[in-house]
């Protein structure tokens, strides 16, 4: 089996990564890991079955852009584990989590928790998770028992964030319960900072358009190129999220970026709301086939307007395919003054130092 280390100098040696002096300084961590998911484990009795000793999970933290979910993919890749792997969007697991203790409390289930958590600890022993971030009361509560239920269960956890654990949920409502999760991490997981000055991300889009018209397959193409440089090539998975009881879902999300067309996100029903989840979640918004808009097209016009203003206060990136320029994209009807500031701040987010 290769070496982690070895991994990562052959993806160098191809060309499809620079060498990254912060990236080498955590490949350690990924060995560590490696070398002891492969090795035969000490068996404990547990939930009625034998599994392995949890082996200490890692928890990899740094700034957007630096790598990590790269690393990890890279690692989850190439480790061979007995016993299971699973590699999944911190959000989209959350979603799943959240429906099977629904589930549980339907069939008159007093702790929700633990048989959803055997449900995913059976069969596997490591769990790596993209993006971990905490957002709201509901996770916050629900996290610290699913953890110690799935290390309890043998599963090792890795996770990538763009915080330390103590960042986790900060500021949130009653915190102070959830500082327990904070002080399972820090026991149970390795925390590694990836601190490289550089964001890869940026540098792979800089000096590059990201507003594309008319959107045509020239654009398309463009975009897939786009696509491909932000997430490895990554064929992306479904993005899920509830806002207020209502499900948005992304269909194609991969390393931070989602790509999704304007009808998904503008002529749906969706609010305010709804937008600033999507700016938690998302770093590179890909909205393709934004069409011009007239008066029959008024109330896409002010989601579309709201959605842009949720993405500029979060200062995230937006790539775009557009039947025209954003000055000519909505020109007629009620709110049309009003999009004016709209165009002038997608003007602004296609500066080269524009981003998160």
């Amino acid at each position: 089996m290769e070496r982690f280390q070895d991994a990562y100098a052959a993806r160098i040696e191809a060309g499809a990564i620079e060498p990254d002096p912060a990236q080498r300084a955590v490949l350690p961590a990924f060995e560590r890991l490696r070398t002891e998911l492969a090795a035969p484990a000490p068996r404990r009795w547990l939930f009625g079955r034998g599994k392995p000793a949890t082996v200490r999970g890692l928890y990899l933290w740094g700034d957007v852009g630096r790598g990590k979910s790269m690393l990890m993919d890279l690692f989850f890749a190439g480790v061979e584990v007995p016993g299971g792997k699973r590699r999944v969007h911190f959000h989209a697991f959350m979603q799943e989590v959240h429906s099977g203790i629904n589930a549980a409390r339907k069939r008159g289930v007093d702790d929700a928790i633990a048989p959803v958590a055997d449900d995913i600890a059976r069969d596997l022993r490591l769990l790596c998770f993209d993006e971990m971030q905490i957002g709201d009361i509901t996770d916050a509560m629900i996290v610290g028992r699913l953890f110690e239920r799935l290390f309890e269960g043998g599963v090792t956890v890795v996770a990538t964030s763009n915080r330390p654990p103590g960042d986790l949920y900060k500021d949130g409502l009653n915190r102070n319960l959830f500082l327990p999760f904070i002080a399972l991490i820090e026991d149970r997981m390795q925390v590694v900072e990836l601190a490289s000055p550089r964001d890869w991300r940026q540098d792979r889009i800089a000096g590059r358009p990201v507003w594309f018209t008319p959107a045509d397959a020239a654009a398309r193409a463009e975009i897939d190129a786009l696509w491909t440089a932000l997430t490895d090539d990554a064929q992306g998975e479904h993005l899920r999220f509830a806002v207020s009881g209502r499900e948005v879902v992304l269909p194609r999300y991969a390393a931070g970026v989602a790509r999704v067309d304007f009808d998904t996100l503008c002529a749906r029903p969706l609010g305010p709301a709804d937008y600033l989840a999507l700016a938690e979640r998302v770093r590179v918004l890909i909205l393709e086939d934004v069409p011009r808009m007239g008066p029959d097209r008024a109330n896409e016009a002010k989601r579309f307007t709201t959605l842009i203003d949720a993405l500029y206060e979060a200062r995230r990136r937006v790539i775009v395919s557009a039947a025209d320029t954003p000055e000519r994209l909505f020109t007629m009807g009620a709110g049309a003054f009003e999009f004016a500031r709209t165009a002038s701040r997608l003007r602004e987010m296609q500066g080269a130092d524009w981003g998160a």
